[in-house]
């Protein structure tokens, strides 16, 4: 873990210039480039807040704010978690030619891909609080818990993105099994419905202990229910102990395979 670290900090310079080099190239060849990160996610958006609140009808008052208020606080940090979940684990592979031709510290491939989408999320972050300035929607002082929530998802996703790297290096079969999960953890993770109002509650209280549902449950928290992170004490202690969990075993695994990794690429 002290080597991750230590390799993290020798190569900060290099992992700000390929994060802004990934982000290009995720982009490069279309007219609009890098402001389809933008335009994907408003139309999805969009299609959500139709379906369920036009053709659904679904209640259009969550917590004193109109559901498309609540939708958007929620789906937010999504966007940020579903591109590591979907591209971080292929992000060894995809620089693959960094590993095998050169002498590079894969560790830091991990953590600039992160990066690139942590700046789109921040982007995403900046346009939400226009809409909810522009829609007339209270941002209370509850908003200054925001930089925690938004620390601790890239904190535990950055590792995260580690081990599903390092194991999908290995076996190519492990990165889409991750994918195919994406799916179901959208529809698991109470992004567009609430987990509280689940009556089965050792169901409710397991759906709320993961890590997704913190996450979104926090943002939330900032901008919709109005709830400090030490009111909810259980589910900020078990985030905190899967974070440092999911530190070790990634560090773990990666000093386990990144020898190996060259040779399987």
């Amino acid at each position: 873990m002290i080597n991750y670290f230590k390799e993290q900090w020798e190569n900060r310079k290099k992992i700000l210039y390929l994060s802004k080099i990934d982000l290009i190239r995720n982009y490069r060849g279309a007219t609009l480039g890098w402001l389809w990160a933008i335009i994907k996610p408003v139309f999805t958006i969009f299609i959500y807040y139709f379906t369920f609140v036009i053709g659904l009808r679904t209640s259009k008052n969550m917590f004193g704010y109109h559901y498309f208020f609540w939708l958007l606080a929620g789906i937010i940090p999504w966007f940020f978690i579903k591109d590591i979940l979907n591209q971080g684990c292929d992000s060894i592979r995809k620089y693959s030619y960094l590993v095998t031709k050169i002498k590079f510290p894969v560790s830091i491939i991990p953590t600039f891909c992160t990066i690139s989408n942590f700046i789109l999320h921040i982007i995403l972050l900046i346009l939400s609080f226009v809409i909810f300035i522009v829609g007339k929607a209270k941002i209370s002082i509850y908003i200054i818990q925001l930089p925690l929530y938004v620390f601790l998802m890239l904190l535990f996703f950055n590792f995260l993105n580690l081990l599903l790297a390092s194991l999908t290096a290995i076996s190519k079969d492990f990165g889409n099994l991750v994918k195919s999960f994406v799916f179901a953890i959208f529809w698991l993770s109470g992004i567009i419905w609430d987990v509280s109002l689940i009556d089965v509650k050792w169901l409710k209280q397991l759906l709320i202990l993961n890590p997704v549902t913190f996450i979104v449950n926090g943002y939330r928290n900032c901008f919709i229910k109005h709830i400090w992170f030490f009111e909810e004490p259980i589910p900020f202690t078990f985030f905190l102990f899967i974070t440092i969990l999911t530190i070790v075993l990634s560090s773990f695994i990666y000093n386990k395979v990144k020898k190996d990794i060259p040779d399987l690429l």
